[in-house]
């Protein structure tokens, strides 16, 4: 199997085929949508580590996450203005929104700290999905390769937040919990619009 499709996501239910049709006639807005979620990746991963700062390894981990996700929502905006578009107003997400009604609230601090970790981790995986659909399928070469460069990049989230949440809670309670997402982000996908101007 080729490097660049090395990606087992775990994910319960693939994009609907018709998104990347979509798509690729709503480059601008896919672009504009992308920044704003690399953006509040890069939020995300500050906010856990504001609240949690007594976690050093937790701490020393997200940095590099938050600077790239930053650095990326710098390179997406480039992509913007390179084509003569400009960043544009943040849009509702409503991917991002359903899935914050699914999550736990209560527990201790490391159940909570699970929760915020495995979340992210599922957006990562859906992000890298899409990325690899667009990487294989919009007829921009130089912004296909854009795409493959950011979805290795997400894979690699993916995965250290996953291995982040097993280092504060129990192996068997982080899968059981993951699959219980998993299940829960595949009825959530499946039910909204196939939109081709948002990333999710």
């Amino acid at each position: 199997m080729e490097a660049k499709d090395k990606f087992t996501l775990g994910l319960e239910l693939p994009t609907d085929p018709r998104w990347i049709d979509i798509a690729e006639t709503h480059i601008q807005e896919i672009l504009v949508d992308h920044a704003y979620c690399e953006q509040k990746a890069a939020s995300s991963g500050i906010s856990i580590i504001v609240q949690y700062p007594e976690k050093d390894k937790l701490v020393e981990e997200l940095m590099p996450i938050v600077a790239e996700e930053w650095s990326h929502f710098e390179r997406v905006v480039a992509e913007l203005r390179k084509r003569g578009w400009s960043l544009g107003k943040q849009r509702k997400d409503e991917y991002v929104d359903k899935l914050n009604q699914v999550i736990q609230r209560g527990g201790s601090r490391e159940q909570q700290l699970m929760e915020r970790l495995l979340m992210n981790a599922l957006i990562e995986a859906r992000s890298c999905e899409r990325f690899k659909i667009l990487w294989k399928n919009i007829p921009d070469p130089e912004l296909a390769e854009f795409y493959h460069e950011l979805m290795i990049s997400e894979a690699g989230h993916y995965k250290k937040f996953l291995q982040l949440a097993k280092e504060y809670m129990p192996e068997d309670v982080v899968m059981n919990r993951w699959n219980e997402l998993l299940e829960q982000e595949a009825e959530i996908v499946k039910n909204l619009d196939v939109r081709g101007d948002r990333m999710h």
